[in-house]
């Protein structure tokens, strides 16, 4: 029954995906209140239908004690999803085949080196991170909660963090009194975020001063009515 399936979409999503997420019963949600958001929807519908990040979605469903028979990942470029019809039917979760570029590359053996070289090292990841990464992790957690375990650590301690590098270089030079690097060594920077920098912006300033609007993006009004109805069902709920 499609009428009891609900949509959640992650924040970092278009706005025509919140538009259909609206349309269609569902919410938007930050990893933050991934699990408040998806227990809204679970009291709604029978199914969920995660997009686009497959591994927040399954993180989060671990947290509420669900297991791996209970979800199934959809591919988008297979027809159904790539799954039997039962497989659609028996599942509570269908994840989107897909996941954040940076988060993506943290593995199993950056988290045994990282223990191996650092004896005593804390291990804090993002929920975006693949389950078997997030099962080895002291802490998991949204950028907010990273940032909270890394002020909370004692002076002296040792930290592979799990996210995007630059958050991660900005943790190391505000805590210098203790030790925080990256999960993975070889740092690979998130090419959406790093578009936005000061240079940038500075340029985006200068041209607003001097009366011209660059980059303007537009979104027809029924997106945007849309969208803004599955961004306020994520504030009710949270």
């Amino acid at each position: 029954d499609v009428d009891r399936l609900v949509p959640i979409t992650y924040m970092n999503s278009s706005a025509a995906l919140k538009a259909f997420v609206g349309r269609h019963g569902g919410a938007v949600c930050t990893s933050s209140n991934a699990r408040a958001v998806i227990a809204w929807a679970l009291e709604r519908g029978d199914k969920l239908l995660f997009f686009p990040d497959q591994h927040l979605g399954r993180n989060t469903a671990y947290q509420l004690d669900f297991g791996p028979t209970d979800m199934r990942v959809w591919d988008p470029k297979r027809d159904f999803g790539g799954l039997e019809e039962k497989d659609a039917k028996e599942a509570t979760f269908l994840l989107w085949k897909g996941h954040c570029s940076v988060h993506q590359r943290f593995r199993v053996e950056h988290v045994e080196a990282a223990r191996a070289e650092h004896p005593g090292v804390e291990v804090v990841v993002h929920p975006e991170c693949a389950h078997e990464v997030v099962e080895l992790a002291d802490q998991v957690g949204s950028t907010d909660s990273i940032i909270k375990a890394v002020e909370a650590a004692p002076a002296g301690s040792t930290l592979a963090i799990g996210t995007e590098i630059h958050l991660v270089q900005r943790l190391a030079a505000e805590h210098p009194n203790k030790t925080v690097f990256s999960l993975d060594p070889l740092i690979c920077p998130c090419s959406t975020m790093f578009r936005i920098d000061a240079a940038h912006l500075c340029w985006v300033l200068e041209n607003l001063l001097d009366g011209n609007v660059v980059n303007r993006i537009t979104v027809d009004p029924g997106t945007a009515e849309w969208a803004r109805v599955a961004l306020q069902r994520m504030l009710d709920i949270t």
